[in-house]
């Protein structure tokens, strides 16, 4: 399975790319799952942790942690955002 995760503002800064194409295994089924396998990796680990408030879209649709995900979706991770 191939999903493409995108970060946003200062997550995207901790992370240091704006994207990544992972290839989660198939029970890695919902974007709390995804996060979870992303945490594998420590550096992924420590910018996910420094941004443990997150909104999730999947497919540029609002969902949340326990949205599904399937091949070829692409899931975006951002900080919660205000406006003024």
């Amino acid at each position: 399975m191939m999903i493409e995760v995108r970060f946003f503002a200062a997550l995207r800064e901790r992370v240091g790319s704006d994207r990544l194409e992972v290839s989660p295994p198939d029970s890695v089924d919902t974007v709390a799952k995804l996060v979870a396998w992303l945490e594998r990796d420590p550096d992924l680990a420590d910018a996910l942790a420094a941004t443990p408030r997150r909104m999730v879209a999947v497919n540029e649709v609002l969902g949340s942690e326990e949205s599904s995900i399937s091949q070829g979706d692409v899931v975006a991770l951002f900080p919660p955002v205000t406006g003024g």
